[in-house]
């Protein structure tokens, strides 16, 4: 008798070590959510129904055998019923969650990364915004400045962003890092710019460079422009400054009225450089801040094709208007 409970046990329990060695099935992948605090229980359960796990019985098993219970890491898994029950086990106690690439253009501010993030189900654009306005829980190697958001630091490229919480602060350290890699040790190689103008400096120009040209041949030509007019005096004038003031009430054409909003980012009532970036500028723009060409315009406008007509007097600037407006 007992004997043959000792069998029979032993053959259940080599079932049921069998069953977690084999795949479930041979259905499609499922994206299955554990939140943060659900129990193993609860999760075995949403295993078993998605056909993902044999036996929900065992699963749970082999997690109180393995003394997993309670060390699942929250976050999005893409999982296979051709994947074994351990093998989902592993990869839910390792945090191996599913990723999602998301690209971040350049010239987009923090807001529009935000609104991107979320767009891709990659947390809430208001954290990415709330955490990229305190720069200091983010320890950095490159001077940021004192008090200022993360504008413009952010660098635009493509990463890989886990599915889990707190994707917002991991996409911002990941941009930080790349802004660190090409911009501060590459380009820079740790050292501040060379001339009148510090990082933040130099970054906000890069910006304003980013948001006026559309053309990569005239980024450095715009620098120019825009380093010519500081050297002078002058102020700088540019559009970009005003509609990054406006915020979400950006308009395709700006009205004369616009460029009496009262902003420190108002180029058009400030004299100098606005108080940082208006957007995340890439390297074509980072490298014409740091070397604008050499010429003698002090005034642009913008042509329709994108490209820009460049003025040397106020005079001729005024007949380059009239020609763009009179262009079809």
């Amino acid at each position: 008798m007992v004997a043959g409970l000792v069998l029979v046990g032993a053959a259940v329990a080599a079932w049921g070590y069998a069953s977690l060695q084999a795949p479930a099935g041979a259905g499609a992948t499922q994206s299955i959510e554990v939140k943060p605090g659900m129990s193993a229980r609860t999760v075995a359960g949403l295993l078993a129904e998605g056909g993902l796990v044999r036996s929900r019985t065992w699963f749970l098993a082999a997690v109180r055998w393995r003394g997993d219970g309670g060390k699942f890491q929250p976050g999005r898994y893409d999982l296979s019923p051709k994947m074994t029950a351990l093998e989902i086990l592993d990869r839910l106690v390792s945090g191996r969650v599913a990723s999602v690439s998301v690209t971040i253009p350049e010239g987009y501010t923090i807001r529009q990364t935000a609104n991107r993030l979320e767009e891709h189900g990659l947390g809430l654009a208001e954290g990415l915004r709330l955490a990229a306005a305190d720069p200091s829980q983010f320890a950095v190697d490159f001077p940021l400045p004192a008090g200022a958001s993360l504008e413009g630091y952010l660098f635009p490229d493509t990463y890989r962003v886990p599915l889990r919480r707190g994707a917002e602060r991991h996409l911002i350290r990941l941009m930080l890092e790349r802004f660190d890699d090409l911009v501060w040790r590459g380009t820079l190689q740790g050292r501040r710019p060379e001339g009148k103008l510090d990082l933040h400096q130099t970054i906000t120009l890069a910006s304003l460079v980013e948001a006026e040209a559309k053309l990569d041949s005239e980024r450095p030509v715009i620098a120019g422009v825009l380093a010519n007019r500081l050297r002078r005096g002058m102020r700088l004038q540019c559009d970009a400054t005003v509609q990054y003031a406006l915020g979400d009430g950006r308009k395709p054409r700006l009205l004369h009225s616009d460029l009496l909003i009262a902003s420190p980012y108002n180029t058009y009532l400030h004299d100098g450089l606005p108080p940082g970036p208006i957007n995340s500028p890439g390297l074509a723009s980072i490298e014409a801040a740091l070397h604008p060409a050499q010429v003698p315009y002090l005034y642009y406008v913008a042509r329709q094709d994108g490209g820009h007509e460049f003025s040397v007097t106020f005079a001729q600037h005024q007949r380059a208007i009239q020609r763009v407006r009179r262009a079809p």
